[in-house]
C-alpha cells in the first residue's frame, strides 16, 4: 500500500464510522430522555401517522365518558323528582280514602283540602325541575352519543317524560278542574302513581345502559392507549441496550480516529 500525505483513507473511514455511531448514540439519548420512541417524524413517519389517530380516538373516548356521567347524573337528579312526586302522591291517595270517611265533618273536609292545594302546587313544582337549565321533564326526550365516532345508531335516547301530562303523568291531579279531594277520584291517583312509578322503571333502566357504555368505553379507551404506546413508546430495557452499544462504538470510533490520524505521520520518517 503507496505511503501518501494529502489522503489518510483510513483516517475518513474512521471518521465516518465515529460520525455514524454518534448519531444513534444522540437517538438513543433522544428516545430515553423523553420516553418516545419516535423522536421525530422521520424516526417513524407511517407509526407516527396511526399513533396521531389513536390517540385522539382515546381523548374523544374520555370526552364521551364524560358526556355519559352528565347525562347519567341528569337521570339521577330526575329519579329524585320523582322520587319525591312519588311520596306527594302517597301523601294525597292518603288524604282521598281519609275524606271519603262518612264520620268526617266538612270542616274536616276542608282541611284535607287546604293540604291537597298545598300538595298540587308542589306537583307543579316539581314538573319545572331542571337540571344545569335543561328541563327535567317534557314531552321531547335527550339523545346521548356513547361511541367516540358520535354514531346515531348506537346512541342512548332519554325518553321524554311529561310529569304533568294528561295521558302518562298527574295532570288528573293538578288540572284547574282538579279543585278539591272531592273532585278527583281514588283511580285518578293511583294511575298518577303507577305512571310515576313507570318513569323511574324507565329511568333505571336508561341508567343502567349508560353504565354499560361508560364501562365499554373505559375498556375501549385503555385499549387504543395501549396500541398508541406500543407505537410510540420506547422499550426502555432494548434502549438502553443500544445505548451501551453506540456509546462503546463512539469512544472506540474516537480512538481509532486519533490511530488513524498518526498514521500519516510515518511518512516524515522517510523524508528526514
Amino acid at each position: 500500500m503507496s505511503v501518501v500525505i494529502n489522503t489518510n483513507y483510513s483516517a475518513t473511514i474512521a471518521a465516518n464510522n465515529l460520525a455514524a455511531s454518534n448519531t444513534m448514540l444522540q437517538r438513543s439519548l433522544n428516545r430515553l430522555s423523553s420516553g418516545s420512541k419516535i423522536v421525530g417524524p422521520a424516526d417513524d413517519a407511517g407509526g407516527l401517522a396511526v399513533s396521531m389517530k389513536l390517540s385522539a380516538a382515546a381523548k374523544r373516548q374520555g370526552a364521551v365518558s364524560s358526556n355519559i356521567g352528565n347525562a347519567v347524573s341528569y337521570l339521577q337528579t330526575q329519579d329524585g323528582a320523582l322520587q319525591v312526586a312519588g311520596k306527594v302522591l302517597d301523601r294525597i291517595s292518603e288524604l282521598k280514602t281519609l275524606y271519603t270517611d262518612p264520620t268526617k265533618n266538612s270542616n274536616d273536609k276542608a282541611n284535607y283540602d287546604a293540604e291537597f292545594t298545598e300538595l298540587k302546587s308542589q306537583l307543579t313544582s316539581v314538573s319545572g325541575e331542571k337540571f344545569n337549565g335543561v328541563s327535567l321533564f317534557g314531552s321531547s326526550g335527550l339523545t346521548v352519543a356513547v361511541t367516540e365516532d358520535g354514531s346515531t345508531s348506537s346512541a342512548v335516547t332519554i325518553a321524554g317524560r311529561d310529569l304533568n301530562g294528561t295521558t302518562a303523568g298527574v295532570a288528573a291531579l293538578t288540572s284547574t278542574s282538579a279543585t278539591d279531594l272531592g273532585a278527583i277520584t281514588l283511580a285518578d291517583v293511583t294511575d298518577a302513581i303507577q305512571n310515576v312509578a313507570t318513569f323511574r322503571a324507565s329511568n333505571g333502566a336508561e341508567q343502567s345502559r349508560l353504565g354499560f357504555a361508560s364501562e365499554l368505553l373505559t375498556v375501549n379507551k385503555a385499549n387504543l392507549e395501549a396500541a398508541s404506546s406500543r407505537i410510540t413508546d420506547v422499550d426502555v430495557a432494548s434502549e438502553s441496550t443500544q445505548l451501551a452499544r453506540w456509546n462503546i462504538l463512539v469512544q472506540s470510533g474516537t480512538a481509532m480516529l486519533a490511530q488513524a490520524n498518526q498514521s500519516a505521520q510515518s511518512a516524515l520518517k522517510l523524508i528526514q
